[in-house]
């Protein structure tokens, strides 16, 4: 009966995709102040591959518009090719439903200066990434700190510091765990789900799962967080 459903979810999502409705236009305006010359692109990821939905040349203005019928909810990128071969700070990644989002950055602290409006998800994936880059950063200053031990001499450190550092992985998974069940009406909950903790414990993955509301269940991450669970119980 659960292979049935995810079956299930999996058509119905399917069918929406290809439904070609104007409920899955993404559109990307906004303005990159200081840019002058350079081309702006929206990309995704599709079957492990970058494709670029739209792109647009800039000459004088850094004043753009971007759109392209999508699939649903899911990870986007504004590219800035500035033809300088740097591709440092030239991607604002974006988490959005289809819809119209505005962006306001700067061509020369092009993801740090940004500034993004008309996205629930948007808002929240920015809340999520920043409270994990905190763990992130701990687990750097834990590595550097690891990095000239050695043993037998420093063991006892050794141990410490790996406690510490299992510690923080545990702590970074139960905020990810959380903070998707917390925010279960969004369609950021289930990526997080199979983007973030697809090795947790089964059971975490399902109390997820189980308290999507069917719609979200239905998209393209709730039908691969069912795949998930479906699989850990072969």
């Amino acid at each position: 009966m659960k292979k049935i459903g995810v079956l299930l979810l999996s058509i119905v999502w399917l069918a929406s995709c290809s439904s070609g409705s104007d409920s899955y236009l993404l559109e990307v305006e906004g303005n990159v102040k200081g840019l002058k010359k350079g081309r702006l692109l929206l990309q995704t990821v599709t079957d492990s591959t970058l494709v670029t939905l739209d792109s647009l040349q800039v000459d004088g203005s850094g004043v753009f518009t971007l759109s392209s019928e999508v699939q649903g909810p899911d990870i986007y990128y504004l590219y800035l090719d500035k033809a300088d071969n740097n591709v440092i700070n030239d991607r604002i990644v974006l988490f959005t439903a289809p819809g119209k989002i505005h962006i306001e950055t700067e061509w020369d602290n092009f993801e740090g200066a940004a500034k993004i409006s008309g996205s629930r998800e948007q808002e929240l994936f920015e809340e999520y990434r920043k409270a994990q880059s905190r763990f992130h950063v701990r687990q750097l200053e834990l590595n550097r700190a690891l990095a000239p031990l050695a043993l037998p001499d420093d063991s006892a450190a050794i141990d410490s510091l790996t406690q510490v550092s299992d510690n923080l992985l545990k702590r970074s998974y139960l905020y990810a765990i959380n903070f998707a069940i917390n925010n279960k009406a969004t369609y950021l909950a289930p990526y997080i789900a199979v983007s973030e903790v697809a090795d947790a414990n089964p059971v975490y993955l399902d109390s997820i799962y189980g308290v999507l509301p069917d719609s979200v269940a239905r998209s393209k991450y709730g039908v691969k967080l069912a795949e998930l669970l479906e699989k850990s119980g072969d």
